[in-house]
């Protein structure tokens, strides 16, 4: 059971939440997107947000800022979201700006929201489940993709919410954050994300 959970950890790693917006986007839109387009987001997305975050991540802990990049005490996820947000921010004004993809670009404009507000606890010395905050991101983005789209996408928002769950199960069955650090950051993303819903939908 320790193993499985331990995996799911690391498979719904917040790091791959941006990623998860974007192949998304493109699939549920009714829009033509051009194979150029999309690989002109896709690829530089998963570079920007998965990539350099690892090779980030291994520099840290190899110069010893970082110990544990699953458990990090309060100064070290500091670090690790200060470089988050660095990159998001260069995400929605080098690779999507607003007038290619509104729906993404506030997507991504709901994560910065998200991760500030986590680091603004972080001030008061409370860690919220970054884990739980993707999570609550990417559920609120899929419900208002499916209302602005006007697309019955139940089955996929019923996965997330399954998975959610699973992910906050984890979470706490292996210590790493308590019931309040789960729901404030869970909370941080759906509210991330809705406001931004009426510069888009």
């Amino acid at each position: 059971m320790k193993l499985f959970l331990k995996g799911i950890t690391y498979l719904f790693h917040p790091i791959l939440i941006p990623i998860a917006g974007t192949l998304a986007y493109f699939l549920i839109t009714p829009k033509y997107s051009p194979p150029a387009f999309q690989s002109g987001n896709i690829l530089p997305i998963f570079i920007l947000t998965v990539i350099i975050p690892i090779i980030a991540l291994l520099i840290l802990k190899n110069i010893g800022v970082i110990n544990n990049a699953f458990t990090p005490n309060i100064q070290e996820r500091k670090y690790l979201l200060y470089i988050g947000i660095s990159l998001l921010f260069m995400i929605i004004y080098k690779v999507i700006p607003n007038n290619y993809a509104a729906e993404l670009h506030f997507y991504f404009v709901g994560l910065i929201g998200a991760t500030l507000g986590s680091i603004v606890l972080l001030f008061f010395n409370f860690k919220s489940s970054i884990h739980l905050m993707g999570m609550g991101s990417l559920f609120m983005y899929l419900v208002c993709l499916s209302v602005h789209f006007e697309i019955n996408i139940t089955i996929a928002l019923s996965l997330v919410i399954l998975l959610t769950g699973i992910v906050a199960t984890s979470r706490l069955y292996l210590q790493s954050n308590g019931r309040a650090a789960i729901l404030v950051g869970f909370l941080l993303g759906i509210f991330s994300q809705l406001l931004t819903v009426k510069f888009w939908l």
